[in-house]
């Protein structure tokens, strides 16, 4: 019985449509919403598996490097002449996490039963994701399928390296600010309010003394700070809130992709991350066999930026209309020149894939520079901030002690 797929979908008009349809696979059900010029904004197998909270069936909890050691040994024990099914039930006893281990020993029960591998893991879809099941099937199709996966742990391995030193680069300024502000709103909150009194009593006692307008600015934050926590608690909290509400959107996604690539330091470096994901996940899957069109649908999800994934699936569209792939990326205005002169040549020349994985080896190169580059960057800016922000509560605290001091040497 074939299959049905629902999903949800924009047209070209920018209506939102819903519906179900039905397709061998999850990719001709992208391709049959693609020929009517939908824009897909999300697709499942209706009845697809899931996980019960109730823990009666556990979901998995699998790291991407994980996933990446799971593929390189199953790639090893196929080359060396171990059954598929045999592999899989080797691993699936030396799983750790049991929502995986339930995975693994399901897929094994259906391709005891006769289905493919490919078939089985897209049963599966939160832990095999497209890239993933389009990769399989295409290894069982060419008869290549350690190789492929093999390829395919080199990418996970590639891009659990990268996000790593991502990560990194960005937890100390994060934890930094965090601390900062902390230190910031326990002094405001708890030490000001005791030089206020002090202050407050002294300035009745002399009229010649006079707070200057920092402390007072200051005094004043403080005292908001500490009576209206009824106001300003609920109102960060609805903030964020509401920013995480609309950003999971797809018209507020869409703009947080966009603002992200515009911001003035980090901007860069998202933009060379999402290009860096184009190139690897586009070449991994050419030189694994999959379709051009099923490869630009899974490129586009994998990118993790919105404004890349909606110009790479207009660039998809035209495709089927004749159109060669650079054009489109390039008038996109989101793809550099030399991405799309590369792309180009790619095209003329048959080698795509190899200069794909050209651009993703340069971004990659990039990318570590320019982490680099922030962590030398970001160290003096956070001590800097402190300063700023720590001096300027102690300043504030100090002037009027100058104050009284010069008022009582008058005397």
């Amino acid at each position: 019985m074939m299959p049905e797929f629902k999903y949800v979908a924009r047209s070209d008009a920018g209506n939102r449509l819903t519906g179900s349809l039905k397709a061998d696979t999850l990719s001709d059900a992208k391709a049959e919403l693609r020929s009517k010029n939908l824009t897909i904004v999300s697709i499942e197998e209706r009845g697809a598996r899931r996980f019960s909270p109730t823990g009666k069936v556990p979901r998995p909890r699998i790291k991407l490097k994980d996933m990446a050691v799971f593929t390189r040994q199953l790639s090893t024990m196929i080359s060396a002449g171990i059954p598929i099914l045999e592999a899989m039930e080797v691993l699936s006893e030396q799983a750790d996490d049991p929502g995986f281990r339930h995975v693994l020993r399901s897929i094994c029960e259906e391709v005891r039963a006769g289905t493919d591998l490919s078939e089985s893991m897209a049963h599966y879809s939160a832990v095999f994701e497209d890239l993933y099941t389009n990769m399989v099937r295409a290894g069982e199709a060419s008869g290549q399928l350690d190789e492929i996966l093999s390829r395919l742990a080199e990418y996970m391995e590639s891009s659990e390296s990268l996000r790593q030193e991502i990560k990194s680069a960005l937890t100390y300024p994060a934890v930094s600010l965090f601390m900062i502000l902390t230190i910031a709103l326990i002094l405001m909150i708890f030490v000001v309010p005791r030089f206020q009194k002090l202050f407050g009593q002294l300035e009745r006692q002399s009229k010649s003394f006079k707070l200057p307008l920092p402390t007072k600015i200051m005094f004043g934050l403080s005292e908001f700070l500490r009576t209206k926590i009824y106001i300003w608690v609920p109102a960060v909290g609805g903030l964020i809130l509401t920013l995480v509400l609309v950003s999971r959107g797809s018209k507020g996604s869409y703009l947080k992709d966009m603002v992200m690539l515009k911001m003035p330091v980090l901007g860069p470096l998202f933009h060379k991350v999402a290009l860096t994901r184009f190139a690897r996940t586009f070449s991994t899957l050419l030189q694994s066999g999959v379709p051009i069109l099923a490869t630009l649908d899974i490129v586009a999800s994998t990118t993790g930026n919105k404004v890349l994934e909606s110009a790479i699936l207009r660039a998809s569209r035209n495709i089927q209309e004749g159109e060669p792939l650079a054009v489109p990326l390039a008038q996109s205005g989101v793809f550099p020149k030399m991405v799309t002169r590369m792309v180009s040549i790619g095209e003329r020349s048959g080698a795509l894939e190899t200069l794909l994985n050209k651009i993703a080896d340069f971004y990659d190169v990039e990318v570590r520079a320019t982490v680099k580059q922030l962590t030398s960057l970001i160290e003096p800016l956070m001590i800097a901030f402190m300063g700023i922000m720590v001096g300027g509560v102690v300043m504030a605290v100090f002037l009027p002690i100058f104050a009284a001091a010069g008022a009582m040497g008058r005397r």
